[in-house]
Order: structure tokens, then sequence, then C-alpha cells
């Protein structure tokens, strides 16, 4: 079985698996204490979000509960970011959310998955990064694939798969997402 360079592989009954499951429960008991905070908790959902994630997140970030990761320490996110209802972090690549980001509801952000060959399905992880770049907006119900970077002031439509790099000031949308048209570049 191959993987890109650079992908992140977690074999089962590894001294690597045993970390990402205590990870994976640690991060769990995180969020169920976030998730039951409400629009005025804003101070304290961001406070759990830096103990999920490793370090302080900047008090220009909004996150609206729920919120649903199985990790935390490889995301870095920017300032002024807004994370709207149900997003889903699977950061075992690495997640890298630039400033002024806006994530719709029910948008997932996946950097990890398994081979297709069945043998290894159950046996073994594979993970890479995902980078979102400046003033991106992903809107409702997109699910972000990780091996993928989306380019500044682009925009991910509603329900879009993105499986390959989106360029800086484009407009993805389908499944799997290609570029629909170009956007005039932010002042």
């Amino acid at each position: 079985m191959s993987h890109r360079p650079g992908a992140t592989v977690v074999h089962a009954r590894t001294p690597e698996s045993a970390a990402m499951v205590a990870e994976t429960r640690r991060v769990m008991a995180l969020t169920a204490r976030l998730n039951r905070l409400t629009f005025d908790d804003a101070a304290e959902v961001r406070a759990l979000l830096g103990e999920i994630i490793g370090r302080p997140v900047d008090d220009s970030v909004l996150l609206l509960p729920p919120f649903f990761a199985t990790g935390g320490r490889n995301t870095t996110i920017g300032r002024n970011v807004f994370i709207n209802q149900n997003c889903t972090l699977y950061d075992l690549g690495g997640v890298t959310i630039g400033d002024e980001v806006m994530i719709g509801p029910n948008v997932s952000i996946i950097t990890s998955g398994h081979p297709v060959e069945p043998a290894g399905r159950r046996s073994v992880t594979v993970a890479e990064p995902i980078v979102i770049g400046r003033n991106v907006w992903i809107a409702a119900g997109a699910t972000i694939i990780g091996g993928v970077t989306i380019g500044e002031n682009s925009v991910v439509a509603a329900g879009a798969v993105v499986t390959r790099d989106v360029p800086a000031n484009a407009l993805a949308g389908g499944n799997p997402a290609r570029v629909i048209r170009t956007l005039a570049p932010s002042a």
C-alpha cells in the first residue's frame, strides 16, 4: 500500500495508535464540556478550544457549539476565525486555519482515512494535512479531505467535497469540488 510523501501513517496496536486513542479520549471529554455551553459563554468556549488545541485561542475567534473533534494538538487557528455549529475536525494530519476564515454549519475537516484495499482498512490510519488560507469561506455542509490546501480569499460552496487543492481567489463547488470561477482578489 502506498501513501503520499509526508502522510502520517498509524498502524493498529502500536504505541502510536494507543496515543491516538488517548488523544481522542482527552478531546472528547473537553468537547463534551464545550458543547454544554451557550452563545453567551464565548470566552469559556475559547478557553476550552485552547485546551483542545494545546495553545491559547485569540479573543477574536468565535466558535458556536456543538463542535466535534478527535484530536486538537495538530491544529492551529488564526485570528478573527468564525466556526459555526456542528463543525467536525479530525486533525491527525495537521490542520492550519488562517486569519479571517469563516466555517459554515455542518462542515467536516477530515485529515485522516483508511486504505482503499480491504486488507488494510481496519489496521491502518493515514492522515495528510489540510491548510485553509486567509479569508476563506467554507459554506454549509462542505467536506474538506486531507492533503489539500485552500488558497486565500477562496470560497468552498455549500455541500462541496474538496479532494484537491483550491487556488487562491476561486469559487469551488461540487463533488468532487472543482473551480467554478475566479473571484476578484480582496483589497
